[in-house]
């Protein structure tokens, strides 16, 4: 089966791709280096002749309010006309847990644009939306610093190794289209500013992290609900953060 993955060299995007050839299938890691570039619409034709399945994990190089919205929209709008007219069977985005409970954010309210253009559009579609990854902790402890420590929001999160990530959406590429929304998490919930600490003592960091109801995530002050799945039953990843960081410092 011919795949097409758009962001196909990213983080999520080549473990996507290097999985479902390991599967035997036919499978483009389509980018804008490759000249395939879903927002100004650049080579897509060309790249879904022959494609069953196409999977979006581009993400937005800006997170400026103008900026990620245009991205989301530009690139859902020309994928899914260029799917229409390529006859692809199943559309596969990537989004994340707790969008629509984060609108108060430019970025959320961008992907969930994009997760409403899906839902509208005629091509059957799985929307994977995951909880945040540990590749991320870094990210979220620098955007916290405050002087020597690290101001981090105390609400509970359930954060997922990309490999896992990488294989639910592989996994949703090669079933039929649920043409609905499957939450994926980690196997474990925790508190952030928790993990944050444990992530900063295990890479050297001797700052001290400090848990604060009301520290901003991003800009926004989230509770226990906003970046865990809501669902009753989601799908869990196989790696806890411990076998995750002890991966990450021998890598």
């Amino acid at each position: 089966m011919k795949i097409v993955v758009i962001g196909g060299t990213g983080l999520i995007g080549s473990q996507v791709v290097s999985q479902l050839r390991t599967l035997g299938h036919d499978v483009l890691a389509a980018s804008p280096s490759s000249g395939v570039n879903a927002v100004t619409g650049e080579g897509l034709a060309a790249a879904f002749a022959g494609a069953q399945v196409v999977v979006d994990v581009a993400n937005s190089p800006s997170f400026e309010d103008k900026a990620v919205m245009a991205f989301f929209e530009a690139s859902a709008r020309n994928l899914l006309a260029a799917e229409l007219e390529a006859g692809v069977k199943h559309h596969v985005a990537l989004s994340v847990v707790g969008t629509a409970r984060l609108q108060e954010s430019g970025y959320f309210r961008a992907k969930q644009v994009q997760e409403d253009m899906i839902k509208a559009g005629k091509i059957p579609y799985t929307i994977v939306q995951s909880t945040q990854f540990f590749e991320f902790l870094g990210a979220i402890a620098q955007t916290s610093e405050d002087g020597d420590a690290v101001r981090v929001s105390s609400a509970m999160f359930q954060p997922i190794a990309s490999v896992d990530v990488a294989t639910a959406v592989a996994t949703a590429a090669v079933a039929p289209p649920v043409n609905g929304t499957r939450e994926i998490a980690g196997p474990e919930r925790v508190g952030m500013a928790a993990l944050v600490q444990r992530y900063l003592a295990a890479t050297g960091d001797k700052r001290q992290v400090i848990g604060n109801a009301q520290a901003p995530y991003f800009g926004m002050v989230i509770d226990d609900r906003s970046l865990t799945p809501a669902g009753d039953k989601p799908w869990l990843g196989s790696t806890d953060f411990a076998s995750w960081m002890r991966a990450a410092t021998k890598a």
